[in-house]
């Protein structure tokens, strides 16, 4: 059940109308690291979760998702006032219209939409559940839960580079301040389930778990605790890197049927290609002249 409070979790004022800006906005109104995903990503795990601690936590933070949402999109709607108000009474004219909206698809999506903040990203693309990673498992998904209020807070941080208008950019320092504390709250949440790694609960093959594979190598080639140390084994030899397993690193398969030994036999002779042929083709035609300097019509006579 939820129950709406009219006032905003966080006082707003803007300073003027800015259509260029609410368009950028729209990116944490309808974007994959804005507020509606962050809500739905977290009551949706909150749902399946088994553990009432952390049921507790993703409906708190799912809920204020919500608030959040409201007040970007509250900051949006007010960018967009005044040219709402021009735009419904037809008090602009094609020219104006072209530079209010740069000719862009993301500005252009906000004017569509009566000046009102729209489910899209500031490219115009709609809001889509595919944003939402979430796999079933508390540890996969708090870790998810972290990398998207971490991504969330580089968002803000980005638009507040954007702004000088000083009411919107404490709005945005409050919104970016609340991924860091969200952050906070997942982070201890993961640690409180012991062991959280692997993720899952088949163990990985110890024989492989702690093998480091140096497969890039060349100038700039550089040592650390990830990939260096008593943790790690590692594997640089070209030699060395196939058929860890110890096989002939092939790719097989067995229990094909007669008759399907007998088609895959007929396919390969169908489709044999024939390494001592050189066809003249429709690229060389095109080209003008083929085969060292002799012109293409010539070749065919």
């Amino acid at each position: 059940m939820f129950m709406h409070n009219k006032r905003l979790m966080y006082t707003v004022h803007v300073e003027r109308p800015d259509p260029a800006l609410a368009a950028l906005l729209l990116e944490q109104f309808g974007g994959p690291q804005g507020e509606l995903a962050a809500a739905m990503r977290y009551f949706t795990q909150a749902l399946a979760e088994e553990d009432a601690g952390r049921k507790d936590l993703l409906l708190d933070v799912a809920t204020e998702e919500l608030s959040h949402l409201e007040i970007i999109g509250s900051v949006i709607a007010m960018l967009n006032k005044g040219v709402k108000g021009e735009l419904s009474e037809g008090m602009i004219e094609a020219i104006e219209m072209r530079g209010l909206t740069q000719n862009s698809t993301s500005h252009t999506q906000s004017i569509l939409y009566g000046g009102g903040p729209a489910l899209v990203n500031s490219s115009g693309v709609p809001w889509s559940a595919a944003y939402i990673d979430s796999i079933g498992d508390p540890t996969a998904d708090l870790r998810s839960n972290i990398a998207a209020e971490s991504r969330a807070k580089i968002v803000y941080e980005r638009l507040i580079n954007v702004t000088d208008d000083p009411g919107i950019k404490d709005a945005l320092r409050f919104l970016m301040t609340r991924e860091i504390a969200h952050q906070k709250s997942f982070e201890k949440a993961l640690y409180a389930i012991e062991p959280n790694f692997p993720p899952g609960k088949l163990p990985g093959d110890p024989e492989f778990t702690d093998v480091y594979m140096d497969m890039s190598q060349g100038d700039g080639d550089v040592e650390g605790p990830w990939n260096s140390g008593e943790q790690w084994t590692v594997i640089s030899s070209r030699e060395e890197q196939y058929a860890l397993d110890g096989g002939d690193g092939e790719a097989t398969v067995d229990g094909l049927t007669e008759a399907q030994e007998d088609a895959l036999d007929a396919l390969a002779v169908r489709t044999a290609s024939d390494p001592d042929s050189d066809p003249l083709t429709g690229a060389e035609l095109g080209s003008g002249r083929v085969r060292g300097d002799e012109p293409a019509d010539a070749l065919l006579g």
